[in-house]
């Protein structure tokens, strides 16, 4: 049981982003739905899937990121993963699956 005032859990926040599958197969659009600008957020995948690289980036609330993946049976065999860093430098993951 943890005691209240725990550090582990005082850095838990909800995931800021909002990710748009309605754009196409093959075109997502990962939005900063937070009230916060996030930094250094880059995109990456695990399976069999392929996208292009790209440079990480900073998003302020709002702002969108294109990611164009690709590749066969994405929901059985491919994990999005988003990284990105809070103002305060600490770093977070987001698994995503499609």
């Amino acid at each position: 049981m943890t005691a209240p005032g725990n550090p582990d859990l005082d850095d838990a926040y909800p995931v800021p982003f909002r990710l748009d599958r309605d754009t196409g197969p093959r075109r997502y659009v990962l939005t900063n739905a937070g009230a916060e600008p996030v930094d250094g957020v880059t995109v990456s995948l695990l399976g069999s899937g392929m996208m292009p690289a790209s440079l990480p980036a900073t998003l302020l609330p709002g702002e969108s990121l294109e990611v164009m993946v690709s590749g066969r049976d994405l929901a059985r065999c491919t994990v999005l993963v988003v990284r990105w860093f809070r103002p305060s430098g600490r770093e977070y993951l987001w698994r995503v699956s499609f």
